[in-house]
């Protein structure tokens, strides 16, 4: 671009001292375009234009960042990247030297959403220790193939800021009671005040004063463990606002990018152990780390009791005509009573215990409870389009994750080349394969010097098996002379025949 006194004297020329175009361009050095450019223009005003942004730190994370922000999409809102949750993991993952602000002012141009919350104010309430709050949560977390729902019973305490998790399937008694019972066990005491909401689990119906009639089993583990159970007013959540934050913080920081848990167990493992490493953080107002503040209202607990409170409902039950126990929409065979037998299933909640009706309880079996999986299953054919545009998304990809691990060694390879052609074959075979099967048949091609070239081979082969019948079986040949070999000699003699 042309200085402004060259732009100047190139406009001088054309209309003082009638130089044609070419005349220009040849006087000043410059292309005909440009010496037409600056002779003909008539508006000089200073535009003002939007500079676009350079990013000299961020540039070679822009691709990770994008990446992540596409792929949140399949996520609910709730579980999505904050701007912080995206810095902490370039530092700590990619050892991103830039700063905080500069990773929050791209991730908000990115998103291009400027949205302004409406927020009542409310009065700071001094929260004594030894109080807790109780609230659901729902978090997705990564199993082969797909996202499955989870309900996440967090425990908090606004004195300390600490909190607890357990995971379980639903929202029902059972769990929400099993859930506390396990959290207590974990502390190693029990809150002398729990706030709740006014959750089905526990509470049956709010009456026109305000009084709550509750679910007798969760009377009976309240007077179990001796906490004062304190409900919210309806619509006031923010009356235990302590542990609906919690619950957004618990889920952003702890479940985001969702953890690959093939188990529930291993799902409460990873939950224990987030929630044991958050204590080493200063509190937000004390100041002082939240495991040391703990550790004093941990004091103010009370005892856990001698014996352990059992979490289970009776119900009564009767089999059908074939000896099948209808529950909760799934029938289970049980083969070992008799039909339209009376029964009492002890409902707990992961499993049924199936007692005798006939007074004596006799244990006749144990079901797993069923449970109706949610779950989102992931768009392969989408995410390789995705990969085919940029390539280099599949070594940063959460989803990748998510892949069977042969086939995320086979695309996750340096060479750029090979890259693309491998990503391209897997879009392409998707369209007729699911990713399972490509799995397996990369297994089996583990250690072949190109499986490029042999994988449709391989899932052909794995779809259309060869036939290899079975040996005939014939019943008339005498068992003597089976595998016997004639003596050919005898026939040479009879014919006459010579054999050198």
């Amino acid at each position: 671009m042309l200085k402004v006194p060259q732009q100047q004297y190139i406009k001088f020329l054309y209309e003082n001292e009638d130089y044609s175009i070419s005349e220009i361009a040849r006087a000043m050095g410059v292309n005909w375009r440009t010496a037409k450019k600056y002779a003909t223009k008539d508006d000089w005003n200073e535009p003002v234009c939007r500079r676009k942004r350079r990013y000299p730190v961020l540039g070679p994370y822009l691709d990770i960042i994008d990446t992540w922000l596409t792929e949140e999409q399949a996520l609910p809102r709730k579980q999505r990247y904050t701007a912080k949750r995206i810095f902490d993991r370039l530092r700590d993952e990619y050892r991103f030297e830039g700063g905080r602000r500069t990773v929050e002012e791209y991730v908000a141009k990115r998103r291009k959403e400027l949205k302004l919350e409406r927020a009542e104010s409310y009065e700071r309430l001094e929260h004594p220790g030894g109080e807790a709050q109780v609230d659901f949560g729902t978090a997705y977390v990564g199993q082969p193939g797909q996202l499955v729902e989870r309900k996440v019973l967090i425990m908090s305490f606004p004195f300390s800021n600490a909190a607890f998790a357990f995971p379980v399937r639903k929202e029902n008694t059972e769990c929400f009671l099993e859930a506390m019972k396990r959290i207590f066990e974990r502390m190693g005491g029990v809150p002398r005040k729990i706030w709740f909401d006014n959750l089905s689990a526990a509470v049956v119906s709010i009456g026109r004063d305000g009084k709550r009639s509750c679910t007798d089993q969760f009377l009976r583990f309240a007077t179990h463990y001796r906490f004062d159970p304190e409900f919210c007013n309806p619509y006031r959540g923010h009356e235990k606002g302590h542990v609906e934050n919690k619950v957004g913080y618990s889920r952003r920081n702890w479940l985001v990018p969702p953890p690959i848990c093939e188990t529930d167990a291993d799902l409460e493992t990873y939950l224990a152990q987030a929630a044991e490493a958050d204590m080493d953080r200063p509190h937000y107002a004390k100041k002082e780390r939240i495991v040391d503040l703990w550790e004093q209202e941990r004091k103010k607990l009370l005892a856990m009791p001698t014996v352990a409170f059992e979490v289970f409902r009776l119900e009564p039950a009767r089999l059908n005509k074939y000896r099948e126990l209808r529950f909760e929409t799934t029938t289970y065979p049980l083969p070992q009573c008799r039909a339209l037998d009376p029964v009492l299933l002890k409902v707990k909640w992961d499993e049924i215990e199936v007692l005798s009706g006939d007074g004596e309880y006799r244990h006749l079996g144990t079901l797993p409870r069923p449970y109706t999986e949610k779950a989102i299953p992931i768009e392969w054919t989408d995410v390789f389009e995705g990969y085919l545009r940029k390539p280099r998304m599949v070594m940063y990809s959460d989803l990748a994750r998510f892949m069977p691990a042969s086939v995320r060694r086979f695309v996750q390879v340096e060479d750029i080349d090979l890259r693309k052609s491998r990503v391209a074959l897997i879009r392409r075979l998707l369209d007729t394969h699911q990713m399972s099967d490509m799995g397996a048949a990369l297994d089996t091609l583990a250690g072949h010097f190109d499986p490029d070239t042999v994988l449709e081979h391989a899932l052909y082969a794995m779809k259309h098996p060869e036939f290899h019948p079975k040996p005939f079986a014939e019943a008339h040949t005498p068992m003597e002379i089976h595998g016997h070999t004639p003596d050919l000699r005898q026939y040479d003699a009879i014919l006459g025949v010579s054999r050198a």
